[in-house]
């Protein structure tokens, strides 16, 4: 059976189409997801326990987390699809468990499948997904043309989506979501298994979405980078619990210490462990031909320079090492808090 076919009999479809603007003015201070408490179990397994989260609209928000977290239940949850255990949520306004259908006729969802039928071209694709939300013939033709349009894909349109690259599929299954013009959009894990140019190419199309036509995108992935480039605020999900959230300049600033980024050279072996043995360094790597150390406190930068010359280093360049989303994921599952 085709995701297709079971998302017909999942999702309530509309027999009028929805053709909802947002209100751009209301974007800083309207909640597009307000989760309180939210829990759900598989059995013995937990996999969302008492998560509680705020989305303002007009943004893009990543959940970010390992494989197994709890991001696809909670996109789940969200959109109606399985009921929690505990905790409530309203989406767009609208109560999960009890609205289920009105929150799912306001929403686009790009799920682990693309949702497409391959024997047909993209333009029919689009077409028949156009139809099934009771778009107007003359709106179907303007909506297709504007969206394909905007993901690149126009000039081949008439091309069966099965010899398509993942990529191109990926690009389609977005505009397939975005037909009735959703508020609010589901993204899981949408770059999974893309190179690197497909990544780029989709992460422009999610950003050039949020700008013309101010929709709201729930994004997950565990590709750090990813979130970092495009993410207004991010969450960190982990065993079924949020650990923190906030934008991702917050959730650099919890890293402890400051880190100075080296450019230079005779950064050997032996000044490296100098370097560690000070008390004031809490940590000293090299990478790529430049030295990396975090500070307890910045007013060590002088010293630390001091000892680096003394140690037979030819400093070229010194600047403050912000510390990377990366790096923050990273130390946050280390913790066991």
């Amino acid at each position: 059976m085709s995701l297709s076919s079971r998302t017909a009999r999942a999702v309530s479809l509309t027999p009028a189409p929805i053709l909802l603007t947002p209100d751009l003015s209301m974007a800083s201070t309207r909640l597009a997801i307000n989760v309180e408490g939210l829990s759900r179990t598989f059995g013995s397994v937990r996999a969302l326990e008492q998560v509680s989260l705020a989305v303002p609209s007009g943004i893009v928000f990543g959940l970010l987390g390992p494989n197994g977290a709890g991001k696809t239940t909670m996109i789940r949850l969200l959109l109606g699809l399985l009921a929690p255990d505990a905790g409530r949520a309203t989406v767009l306004g609208y109560d999960v468990t009890r609205e289920g259908d009105a929150v799912r006729r306001r929403c686009g969802a790009l799920l682990e499948h693309p949702g497409l039928y391959e024997r047909l071209s993209a333009a029919d694709n689009l077409e028949f997904y156009a139809r099934a939300w009771a778009l107007s013939a003359a709106a179907r033709r303007a909506r297709i043309h504007e969206l394909l349009s905007g993901v690149g894909l126009w000039d081949r349109r008439g091309e069966r989506v099965a010899g398509w690259s993942r990529g191109m599929k990926q690009q389609l299954a977005i505009a397939r979501a975005m037909l009735h013009r959703p508020e609010l959009l589901f993204l899981d894990e949408p770059t999974a298994g893309l190179d690197a140019l497909a990544t780029v190419a989709l992460r422009e199309t999610v950003a050039a979405l949020v700008r013309r036509e101010g929709v709201t995108v729930f994004l997950t992935t565990h590709m750090l980078t990813e979130a970092e480039r495009i993410c207004q605020q991010v969450g960190i999900i982990r065993q079924g619990k949020l650990i923190v959230s906030g934008t991702p300049d917050e959730l650099r600033a919890r890293r402890p210490g400051h880190g100075i980024r080296v450019a230079g050279r005779g950064f050997t072996p032996e000044l490296l462990e100098m370097v560690r043995r000070i008390p004031s360094v809490t940590s000293a790597t090299v990478k790529d031909g430049q030295l990396f150390v975090d500070l307890v406190d910045p007013a060590a930068t002088p010293d630390l320079v001091a000892r680096l010359t003394a140690g037979g280093a030819l400093i070229e360049e010194l600047q403050k090492d912000r510390a990377s989303l990366e790096q923050v994921f990273i130390e946050l599952m280390k913790d066991p808090q």
